[in-house]
């Protein structure tokens, strides 16, 4: 039997003064959380007609013009020169003294697909399955992410992001790193279809298969691939034979995974082969040569220095990097992953740099300056992040070099982009006027000027 409670005014008083104090603190708190996150979102972009005037313009394709001047039209450069009057309806913005450069391109990330990776329900780069054609990067970029602000601020406007699970992961898209949605910020939503190569190497010190193990599950690796490009071909053929000639004919069955394969086996779209062991490399060479139908660009090459010229003599683009990681053999001297891009640029091989990273993908000119430092130089370690990774996929008509008609994707910095100490002032991605701010640049003036008492 419960006890009888007697409520008398000051237990009622008490009752409601804790509750409302409860409620009050509760409301207090989220107010808190509320202006933290909201000083975390950087204010809007700005979009209209600008001109860029005085500054040294480094158009990438076409010299570099000093005192020079830049105009933009809404998305577009609409001029890049000298001696041209600017009208009353630009924004002048005067960069006597400063850099102006195409924005830059990173030819390899996870940005926007990955926020923590320790997350899982913040990962979105994977699917299950070993053959994911029909699976696209471009459905699953978040363009919330908190590292695009981070990325942009450094210079960096253009990345492809790829898929990661499986033998062939899906397909990577390329984006501009501003927009409300992966539409808006797509400069071509399917750009390659991304395969993870197969090693016969070992994973690591911790891997305990033997070598017969591991050759065996490498043969079956690369005979699932053998087998499902030659049903990809197989599955186009008779759908185009049905699209000429249906009559008498049975319908074919859709297969939503060869169905993507379309644009591959028709060579409108490249594989992205990610490989990074010398003999993986000669294998994967190997391996193009008896699909000759397939366009191919190998992706990482870690030690694509020691088969430069096999990679050269096979024409393969290679999108190198990170360059800022150590030799993949503890017996390789410690320059062999800077000198990687150099090597490769002097055998030949058509050469982009990417990072392979999410939240450092904003260390891109600095994987570039490693390049330029360790034999690649200054003009050809800018061109691979800008004009070269434009040029292998195909969007040099849109972006890669300061030109006009191209979209609007510009940086002006106080200095050498690919100097640490350099500091980008302005950056303009498809002609928005991208804001100077990040959660890092955020969290340094806060705790720079930290008020504690």
């Amino acid at each position: 039997m419960l006890n009888k409670i007697t409520v008398t005014d000051n237990h009622l008083t008490w009752f409601i003064m804790k509750n409302n104090l409860k409620y009050f603190l509760s409301g207090l708190m989220l107010l808190i959380v509320v202006v933290q996150v909201n000083a975390q979102i950087p204010e809007k972009a700005t979009f209209g007609k600008y001109a860029l005037f005085g500054g040294t313009i480094h158009t990438v394709s076409d010299g570099v013009i000093e005192n020079g001047i830049l105009l933009i039209d809404g998305n577009i450069i609409s001029f890049v020169g000298s001696n041209v009057r600017i009208t009353n309806d630009y924004t002048s913005i005067d960069i006597t003294g400063k850099h102006v450069y195409p924005g830059l391109i990173d030819a390899g990330s996870s940005l926007g697909l990955v926020e923590i990776s320790a997350v899982p329900v913040t990962v979105d780069n994977a699917e299950i399955g070993s053959m994911n054609p029909h699976m696209r990067a471009f459905t699953a970029i978040n363009p919330n992410s908190v590292a695009i602000p981070v990325t942009r601020v450094e210079g960096v406007t253009t990345v492809i992001s790829n898929p990661a699970s499986g033998v062939i992961s899906g397909k990577s898209t390329m984006i501009n790193l501003y927009g409300y949605s992966p539409d808006s910020m797509a400069v071509v939503q399917d750009v390659g279809l991304f395969v993870n190569w197969p090693t016969v190497s070992r994973r690591g010190g911790w891997d305990s298969r033997t070598d017969e193990e591991i050759q065996k599950q490498y043969d079956e690796q690369i005979k699932s691939l053998d087998d499902f490009i030659a049903d990809a071909l197989f599955y186009h053929k008779v759908k185009e034979e049905y699209s000429t000639s249906p009559n008498g004919k049975k319908t074919p069955t859709k297969n939503s995974s060869l169905e993507a394969m379309g644009d591959i086996v028709d060579g409108k779209l490249p594989l992205i082969i990610s490989v990074d062991r010398e003999s993986d490399i000669l294998k994967a060479i190997e391996w193009t040569k008896k699909n000759p139908s397939l366009k191919v660009i190998f992706s990482s090459v870690a030690e694509g220095w020691r088969v430069a010229d096999e990679i050269a003599a096979a024409g393969i683009p290679c999108l190198v990097g990170p360059l800022l990681r150590l030799p993949t053999r503890d017996h390789d001297n410690y320059q062999r992953a800077y000198q990687n891009a150099a090597l490769l640029h002097d055998a030949g091989v058509k050469i982009a740099i990417r990072t392979g990273d999410t939240e450092n993908v904003r260390n891109l000119p600095f994987n570039a300056g490693y390049a330029a430092t360790y034999g690649l130089g200054k003009d050809e370690a800018l061109k691979a992040i800008t004009l070269y990774p434009a040029q292998i996929f195909g969007v040099d008509d849109k972006i890669g070099s300061l030109r006009e008609g191209l979209l609007a994707n510009v940086v002006v910095t106080n200095g050498d982009i690919l100097e640490t100490m350099t500091k980008v002032e302005h950056v303009f991605i498809n002609g928005h006027k991208i804001p100077m701010n990040s959660r890092h640049i955020q969290l340094f003036d806060e705790f720079l000027n930290r008020d504690v008492r």
